[in-house]
């Protein structure tokens, strides 16, 4: 089971990076060409949204079935384990929180440029914060 998980994990992440990078990309080109905020915008970040937190439920279920999981906590000495352990877990957390709060924070501007620029900073945050903390030696 934890072999299962831990691919549903690193393949289900090319997928929620992927609509995170094309909402990010999306309100990027939708603020700097004042574009109107449609449902084609809405359902791209919400895409975004569900993929991330698709992800972060698959990495909590990996986090606490993993033989590493408990055993590796607390062990700050070792980088790679340290990374796996606590700085992946906390970080991509912190990124959703931000997602989740750009989403919230769209829903209450009526103004189009100001959805673009919701999403373009809170999406796009999440996404450098994600990116930061990738295990990427496990990846490749």
């Amino acid at each position: 089971m934890y072999h299962f998980i831990q691919k549903l994990h690193s393949g289900w992440a090319y997928l929620a990076l992927l609509l995170l990078l094309f909402a990010v990309i999306n309100a990027v080109i939708g603020l700097t060409s004042k574009k109107e905020f449609t449902a084609k915008d809405r359902k791209i970040s919400l895409f975004a949204l569900i993929g991330t937190h698709t992800q972060l439920l698959i990495g909590l279920i990996l986090y606490f079935v993993s033989p590493l999981g408990k055993d590796s906590f607390g062990q700050m000495s070792n980088a790679a384990l340290r990374l796996t352990s606590l700085e992946h877990p906390l970080i991509n957390l912190i990124a959703i929180v931000l997602i989740t709060i750009g989403w919230s924070k769209h829903k209450k501007l009526i103004n189009s440029e100001a959805k673009h620029k919701t999403f373009a900073i809170y999406y796009g945050l999440g996404l450098i914060l994600i990116l930061s903390r990738i295990p990427w030696n496990l990846w490749f």
